[in-house]
């Protein structure tokens, strides 16, 4: 098997240390070490990034992109694919702090309008005592006191203290209406978790519909991204109906840009494997954005690629899932 380049271990050490990239910045890194644009050399950029995921499967790692739902673009990182959320966070967060942010995501992706966040006061009370884990006996039928007393001691302003972590190191982001959203690490890294745990998809591109639009019909319940509504009817011809039921899908002109048709939106890349053709444009965008949230996962302390040889963990897109 062929060995990585200087150029490869450039690209990661970059991700490691710079956390989730943007896709314009992970284009502008990739430019330094290769000399190529990669908007203008997509199979180069795809041949990169298929054989350094390659290499960091054996350390159960992933280059994986993901869009942020909140502004549409695109992110690259290489998520962590052990599968508990200790392993995901990392010495960095205390248990009682990982199960903040455990219930925290669990509140928002709940949220039945699809707004993708809380209110901050929500937030802080949200209750520990539903993430304790099996084995320790449920509160029926052990009581108060089947809940560990860093769970149970876990004050407000200590909440208040780990929120503004998660929000610094982009597991979770504070939205323009000022309430609490997911991060762009949380959707690198928690695909598998969304979907294990069955968060509704977009039915336009069937990833997590955390912050999406609703369906006008209550009795339907399709959910599409907006990014992926202006995909799906910014084209002059097609009747904006909703794919489920056919209901009008009202939405204000102003936030739609008309396009060409035929015209294709730079994807996340998310497969391993080469594809041809459009389907290698897609999967080269999508892997692109895999490559952002390295190790600015929750677990921060080491910021160098295990070695495969202490490997042994488990595995997940979060699998923070």
């Amino acid at each position: 098997m062929p060995e990585l380049s200087w150029k490869h271990h450039t690209l990661i050490q970059a991700l490691l240390s710079r956390g989730p990239l943007e896709e314009k910045d992970f284009y502008f890194v990739f430019e330094g070490v290769s000399g190529r644009n990669p908007a203008t050399h997509r199979q180069i950029l795809n041949d990169c990034l298929l054989k350094i995921n390659k290499e960091l499967a054996f350390v159960q790692f992933e280059l994986r992109g993901c869009r942020n739902q909140y502004d549409g673009k695109i992110y690259y990182g290489v998520v962590n694919n052990i599968a508990d959320e200790q392993a995901k966070l990392g010495t960095q967060y205390s248990v009682p702090q990982i199960a903040f942010y455990k219930a925290v995501i669990e509140a928002i992706v709940q949220d039945e309008t699809a707004q993708g966040s809380i209110s901050n006061i929500d937030a802080l009370n949200v209750r520990l005592e539903h993430q304790v884990q099996n084995g320790l006996g449920s509160q029926s039928q052990a009581g108060s006191s089947a809940i560990p007393t860093a769970l149970k001691n876990f004050s407000k302003s200590q909440k208040e203290k780990t929120l503004n972590e998660l929000v610094r190191d982009r597991w979770l982001c504070s939205t323009p209406d000022g309430n609490v959203g997911l991060g762009v690490r949380s959707f690198l890294d928690l695909r598998s978790w969304f979907h294990n745990n069955d968060v509704p998809p977009c039915h336009v591109c069937n990833e997590a519909g955390v912050k999406a639009d609703l369906c006008q019909n209550e009795e339907c319940t399709v959910r599409i991204h907006n990014y992926c509504l202006r995909k799906k009817f910014s084209q002059k011809r097609v009747d904006k109906l909703c794919p489920g039921c056919g209901t009008e899908w009202r939405v204000p002109k102003s936030e739609f840009i008309e396009e060409d048709e035929g015209e294709e939106q730079n994807e996340p890349i998310q497969s391993q494997v080469p594809l041809s053709g459009s389907a290698k444009r897609k999967r080269l965008r999508n892997c692109k954005s895999e490559l952002n949230a390295v190790n600015t996962g929750l677990s921060q302390p080491s910021q160098r690629v295990p070695d495969p040889r202490r490997s042994s963990r488990r595995s997940t897109p979060v699998r923070y899932a």
